[in-house]
């Protein structure tokens, strides 16, 4: 694919079935949860992308035994209890903020000296409260360019902490969830147990709750109490099977292309059972007008008669992902579109809140941008190649706007490897139809 990728404009209102990758969050959270678990996990329904594979090519670099068959979308992981094979090592998280966060906190606790490397682009994502934490555990962080984030070079404990009684830390979630997701998640390597009592104002999120549930499922506990989350002494993964639903947020694409042309499409697996907060998206597009229902093989949305779409103020916060999805239904709603309680967007791929307006005004759409909300106005988009900040999100939402206007371009495409690597072919695939 070239560097800049042309949408094609279909010639009537879609009418698309799709199938979409798994979830990225829940696949690596279930790998980290596998190499963790004492024995033999199978995770199926896994996600091959650029994310993916930095997790599980850290994990080898590990010394785990993993096992992979990209075909079958089938992930092998033998864990050893809590245990790191080997003892010395250097892993690369390249873009992944789960990778980064998750397979940290791991290591800190970890018996030996190892390396985390980065992109560029992940080296500027916030890491700090991780790395404040994990030192209060006894964890030695050094960072080898810039202090506070990666790449950084973790001298382990080992599991073995100053005290018999429950290991007590607070933490500040309000750059990332990532940060409260990741300790929870390691906190079977935490003999005497592990209480969270988070600090910030947000205490609790969708992916936080994502974490819980996976947790629980393979037998590990957790109690929240509004302030503390807490882990017992004794947890332990279950080695065995464990199924990856798909992506909610790739589906909310398909979902919203039905809204932009009148027309209607199905996300196979996709069902109300599903764990992901993007599943809020679906309320919203209900509130701009469209349908949505159950189908055969999973959720239909079927979008207004020529597209049209009401104006909506809605607090994001939940559901942030789908920021740029609603930024690039905007302009052809029949009134502003107000998004809230996003300042967080700013610390992604990209200031996400940034690089949404920007290309809104480079496509000719007016629109105000504030430290955490956007307000977007009604008007027809421009002919433009919408640029992407190397950020999948920023990629693939802003080529919906190519179904409603001839002439939209999207450079870099390939940047959406980090999580739907042929999204493009498939929308290819889809508008020749």
């Amino acid at each position: 694919m070239g560097e800049t990728y042309k949408v094609h404009k279909p010639a009537a209102p879609i009418d698309w079935v799709v199938e979409v990758p798994g979830s990225k969050s829940m696949t690596n959270r279930a790998l980290l949860m596998a190499a963790l678990a004492d024995g033999t996990t199978t995770l199926k329904g896994v996600l091959f992308s650029d994310d993916s594979r930095y997790f599980l090519g850290s994990l080898q670099a590990l010394g785990f035994r993993v096992e992979i068959d990209e075909a079958a979308k089938i992930v092998t992981v033998e864990g050893l209890n809590g245990r790191i094979p080997v003892t010395k090592g250097e892993i690369y998280v390249g873009s992944a903020g789960t990778a980064a966060r998750f397979l940290t906190a791991m290591l800190a606790m970890a018996e030996g000296t190892f390396v985390v490397n980065a992109s560029e682009q992940m080296k500027k994502r916030p890491m700090k409260p991780l790395f404040e934490v994990m030192e209060s555990m006894g964890a030695e962080i050094t960072c080898l360019e810039k202090q506070g984030f990666l790449p950084v070079c973790i001298r382990g404990i080992g599991g073995r902490l100053p005290t018999h009684e429950m290991c007590q830390v607070k933490l500040d979630i309000s750059e990332s969830t990532q940060f409260l997701s990741a300790l929870m998640l390691i906190s079977p390597m935490v003999k005497q147990g592990l209480r969270i009592e988070v600090t910030s104002e947000r205490k609790d999120g969708a992916y936080i709750r994502i974490t819980r549930k996976m947790m629980e499922q393979l037998g590990a506990k957790v109690d929240f109490d509004g302030v503390n989350y807490t882990m017992q002494c004794g947890i332990a993964y279950r080695s065995g099977c464990c199924q990856i639903e798909p992506d909610v947020s790739a589906a909310c694409y398909f979902y919203a292309a039905a809204a932009l042309t009148g027309g209607r499409a199905v996300v196979r697996h996709v069902t109300w059972e599903c764990m992901q907060g993007d599943l809020k998206f679906l309320g919203l597009l209900e509130q701009m007008g469209c349908t949505v229902c159950d189908a055969p093989g999973g959720i239909e949305v079927r979008g207004a008669a020529d597209g049209r779409l009401k104006g909506i103020t809605v607090d994001m916060k939940d559901f942030s992902d789908q920021t740029m999805t609603l930024a690039a239904l905007a302009p052809f709603a029949d009134g502003d579109v107000r998004i809230e309680n996003i300042g967080h967007i700013r610390l992604q791929e990209s200031d996400r809140i940034h690089a949404i307006v920007t290309e809104l005004v480079r496509l000719g759409v007016s629109c105000e941008e504030e430290p955490g909300a956007i307000t977007i106005h009604p008007g027809m988009p421009k002919p433009a190649v919408v640029q992407t900040y190397e950020d999948h999100r920023m990629a693939m939402a802003f080529a919906l706007v190519g179904l409603r206007v001839e002439g939209i371009g999207i450079a870099d495409p390939m940047c959406c490897r980090k999580t739907f690597e042929d999204y493009f072919d498939v929308l290819d695939r889809l508008t020749a139809k």
